[in-house]
């Protein structure tokens, strides 16, 4: 078999990251095309040894990229053509199509109730995501959560599959070795209590209410925001005004892979408790990333904790409220006590092997509709 990846960007984003670990373990020769934006993820790829194009889209009504794309999808003689994130999934799918690949699966990575990939939904883009979507095969949503958000926008429920994100075990395990030596690199102080909080420094993330919550604790807290992305001003801001700003550490974007000491996993290994206060997500990767790395984990939305049996969720909390929720609950977790840095049965539950497997059911029922 071989498949053509589309995907709108390859920065350092949770979608493009999962798309990379996927593809070094689907039995699958694949090809990526990058709509926009081939950063770090791109370069990653290379490395891995798959073939990535650059189509040099303009901006959404960049309309001249279509043909070019269905030269590419023609020139590469797919079998199977996977979409990911929302400008992609309706290039993708109508270039797929044009091209004559039918067997098309597309990805809904960042679904909420009322945003998508950081951004308001409108009647018009449920529209476009509708009428394209019906030139796919299937839908695939990354938990029960967005299945259900997707049925309720009026995606027929037969077209949803659940393959849900994946997470290399082994990479986040935690190693107190490291956990000292990135502790050190970071100038972190002994005794320094790290709450932790990884994603895009978006607004929907609500790492602001972090930055608030930590004006409101005792001077050994410390916080460790690892992303990148347009609010970090804002952020850096609102710590000046908070007196927190010596005690905020801002990392800039962090591949999960990367040198010892600088990737995501060292600087999971180096916090005491991750913190995730976004009000939307559609899974919650870093949870599960942190969850790996034995970490007590404090969220307000988590389908990844949220869609399973509670009994395999230990050491993950659901905070209700905004700063003074998380400054009690940060209290709370730190006056019981380190907890056994082992993995729960939650992150085996996402391990990508598991995830890789049941893609490969999407494909080959894809394939066999076709």
């Amino acid at each position: 078999m071989k498949a053509l990846h589309i995907i709108t960007g390859l920065g350092v984003g949770g979608a493009e990251q999962q798309l990379r670990l996927l593809l070094r373990h689907l039995p699958v020769d694949c090809d990526v095309v990058t709509l926009t934006n081939p950063g770090s993820v791109a370069d990653g790829l290379t490395d891995d040894g798959v073939r990535v194009t650059h189509l040099g889209m303009g901006g959404n009504r960049d309309l001249a990229a279509l043909p070019r794309l269905v030269k590419v999808i023609r020139a590469g003689r797919y079998d199977l053509v996977h979409t990911h994130l929302y400008r992609a999934c309706v290039y993708g799918r109508i270039a797929a199509r044009l091209a004559g690949v039918r067997a098309v699966v597309a990805t809904e990575h960042s679904l909420g109730d009322s945003q998508m990939e950081g951004r308001r939904l409108s009647t018009g883009v449920r529209a476009l995501y509708l009428a394209s979507e019906r030139l796919g095969r299937s839908t695939v949503a990354v938990s029960p959560t967005v299945a259900d958000r997707l049925r309720r926008w009026g995606v027929p429920a037969p077209r949803i599959e659940v393959v849900p994100n994946g997470i290399d075990l082994a990479r986040f395990r935690f190693d107190p070795v490291l956990r000292e030596r990135t502790r050190r690199r970071l100038g972190l102080p002994d005794g320094a209590y790290v709450v932790g909080g990884v994603g895009r420094l978006t607004a929907g993330k609500r790492f602001d209410v972090l930055v608030r919550a930590l004006a409101e604790l005792p001077g050994d807290y410390w916080l460790l925001l690892v992303g990148g992305g347009a609010e970090e001003s804002v952020l850096r801001r609102a710590a000046q005004q908070g007196g927190v700003a010596d005690r905020v550490l801002f990392t800039g974007e962090r591949p999960a892979g990367g040198f010892p000491g600088a990737d995501l996993p060292s600087l999971i290994a180096a916090m005491d408790v991750l913190a995730s206060p976004c009000a939307e997500e559609a899974f919650g990767l870093a949870v599960v990333e942190a969850m790996a790395a034995g970490l007590p984990v404090l969220y307000v939305s988590c389908p990844a904790v949220e869609d399973l049996p509670p009994g395999a969720t230990l050491g993950t909390r659901r905070v209700q409220g905004g700063s003074d929720s998380f400054a009690r609950a940060l209290k709370k977790v730190r006056e019981e006590g380190p907890a056994p840095r082992s993995v729960p049965d939650a992150a085996h539950h996402y391990c990508i092997t598991r995830s890789a497997a049941q893609l490969m059911d999407v494909y080959a029922a894809a394939l066999s509709r076709t």
